[in-house]
C-alpha cells in the first residue's frame, strides 16, 4: 500500500506493508476513539518526478504490465513527468488540502514509484544545499 501525506506544504509517500483495508479500519478506530471526523472517498493524486530519473523506464513498464487503472506517468514538458494515481482521500472534511491518500497496485509498482520518489527527493534536497 502506499500513503502519501499532504501537508500545507508539501506531501510526503511511504510504502506501507499493511493491507489498504486495515490501515484504512485502524485510522477510522483512531479517529473514533479521538473524537476526529474522518471523510474517506475515491479521489486522485498527483506529483512531479524529475524526467531524468533513472528507473523511469521500468515503472512504466511495471505500470503497463499490471497497474494501468490505478497508475498513470505521463509528460509534463522537458523536465518533469506527472504521476496520477487512483485511490482514496482521508481527511477531517474541511475544504484544505491536507489529509492522507492512499492505494494499492502490484507490489513491484509500488516499490519502484517509492524508491524513484526516494531519489528525486534525494536530488533536490542535493540541490537545495
Amino acid at each position: 500500500m502506499l500513503k502519501l501525506t499532504y501537508t500545507e506544504r508539501s506531501f510526503y509517500l511511504e510504502c506501507l506493508s499493511l493491507s489498504l483495508e486495515e490501515w484504512v479500519a485502524q485510522r477510522v478506530v483512531l479517529a473514533m476513539r479521538v473524537g476526529q471526523s474522518l471523510h474517506v472517498e475515491p479521489s486522485t493524486a498527483s506529483f512531479l518526478l524529475p524526467a531524468d530519473l533513472p528507473g523511469l523506464e521500468m515503472l512504466e513498464a511495471a505500470i503497463k504490465r499490471h497497474d494501468t487503472e490505478i497508475m498513470a506517468l505521463s509528460r509534463c514538458d522537458a523536465e518533469y513527468m506527472e504521476v496520477t494515481l487512483r485511490g482514496s482521500w482521508l481527511s477531517d472534511g474541511t475544504q484544505e488540502a491536507v489529509g492522507v491518500f492512499v492505494t494499492t497496485m502490484s507490489d513491484r509498482t509500488e516499490f519502484f514509484l517509492h524508491k524513484i520518489w526516494q531519489e528525486a527527493q534525494a536530488c533536490a534536497s542535493a540541490l537545495s544545499e
